[in-house]
């Protein structure tokens, strides 16, 4: 007589969503493992990496949401936003200037390293794409004459996050460029001073 093996059990939903599942926490620990190594090994590369990636990505969920709630309007992708460019209507300049930041700092950061040009670099992308984002802010929540909206067409609270998000993120992300600057030509004047100093001592000790 045969013996029946008993099958195992499977619930329902948990065959199904077990992959997906271990390939979403291979993921976040890839990321997280990424990231750290970016952070305590070399931080202005970790802030590049975000400046490059987080304003695009919330510019396109802006245009993705002004899609759905506005039928009429036709500037859904970053092309046609870049084709009609406007200052006060138009916030695709604004991972340009991320972007364009970004790559410039980190020419600076790898032709220099951590010294005082590298600062200078970061000083200077710092400052000037906090005066556009300033000014472009100012552009587009400004009032103009008549008391009307002078910038972009906003529909609903969402929407004037996700902008508000946007300039925030551009200005915090400016700031973080110039402080990392800061720490790296610090720390490679510290290095350069112990590097002196020994070579000082060693040249003392032969005499």
């Amino acid at each position: 007589m045969e013996k029946k093996l008993p099958l195992p059990l499977v619930h329902g939903g948990e065959g199904l969503w077990a992959r997906p599942w271990r390939w979403a926490k291979t993921a976040f620990f890839l990321v997280s493992m990424l990231a750290s190594l970016l952070l305590v090994c070399a931080p202005p590369l970790l802030i590049v990496l975000l400046d490059l990636l987080l304003p695009p990505a919330l510019l396109s969920n802006f245009l993705r949401d002004a899609a759905a709630h506005s039928a009429h309007i036709h500037h859904h992708s970053l092309l046609d936003q870049a084709r009609g460019f406007h200052f006060r209507s138009s916030l695709v300049d604004l991972p340009a200037v991320s972007a364009a930041r970004s790559l410039l700092i980190l020419c600076a950061y790898t032709a220099c390293g951590g010294g005082a040009a590298y600062l200078w670099v970061a000083a200077a992308c710092s400052v000037g794409s906090l005066f556009y984002v300033l000014a472009k802010a100012v552009a587009v929540f400004g009032v103009a004459a008549d008391g009307r909206s002078a910038g972009i067409e906003l529909q609903g609270q969402g929407q004037l996050v996700a902008v508000e998000a946007m300039f925030l993120i551009s200005l915090a992300l400016a700031a973080a460029h110039l402080a990392m600057a800061y720490r790296a030509s610090s720390r490679e004047k510290r290095r350069l001073h112990v590097v002196y100093r020994i070579d000082i001592e060693a040249v003392n000790k032969i005499k």
